[in-house]
């Protein structure tokens, strides 16, 4: 049978692990971004240490093939939402790790309301509730790509695709004229149902 293949590691650990500084910043990242585990946020910059390796070596290569590899790098950062407008390479080494985090299900889930929360939208993602492209995605870390975003929704056979499901999200309105036209509103339904009395 042969010995089992051991999974590579997908993420580089700290040089020093009792660095206070990263140790703050990793908190907050945690509480801000609803990630359970520290190695969640050792991923991701393991994915923004890599692009930024590939840039620095594609910034001082020429010739042909480089040219080729450097605009698969940039159509890849642009296909992944990182960069709005992505010009050269120097812009990838201005990346953050909440540039990464920004574009996890997880997070886009809440930034487009069908979370009320990163806790929720995490449950949502793990019990299969949510569809990307007409799949089901059980993985909170799944980076969203720019054209995925509008297919992101909750899955057919979900509970949780009735509008009228509890844990629904409330949509919020978009400006302040807005929420004061929909406390009119109620107001209105209110009074009709006591004249209707």
């Amino acid at each position: 049978m042969g010995s089992p293949k051991r999974p590579k590691k997908k993420y580089e650990t700290p040089l020093h692990p009792w660095n206070k500084e990263r140790i703050e910043l990793e908190k907050e990242l945690l509480k801000k971004y609803g990630l359970k585990y520290k190695k969640e946020i050792l991923k991701m910059n393991s994915i923004l240490v890599n692009m930024k390796i590939q840039a620095k070596k594609y910034i001082a290569a020429v010739g042909k093939q480089a040219e080729k590899e450097r605009q698969q790098l940039l159509n890849r950062i642009q296909r992944l939402g990182l960069i709005e407008k992505l010009t050269s390479l120097d812009d990838i080494l201005g990346l953050t790790p909440e540039a990464v985090l920004e574009r996890r299900l997880q997070t886009q889930l809440v930034r487009k309301g069908f979370a009320r929360s990163m806790s929720q939208a995490r449950q949502f993602i793990v019990h299969e509730h949510i569809n990307v492209n007409g799949r089901k995605i059980g993985v909170p870390s799944y980076l969203v790509r720019k054209e995925e975003e509008e297919s992101i929704a909750f899955s057919p056979e979900s509970a949780i695709a009735s509008e009228m499901h509890p844990e629904r999200a409330q949509k919020k309105p978009a400006t302040p004229a807005d929420a004061e036209g929909a406390k009119e509103k109620k107001v209105e339904e209110a009074v009709e149902v006591k004249a209707e009395k």
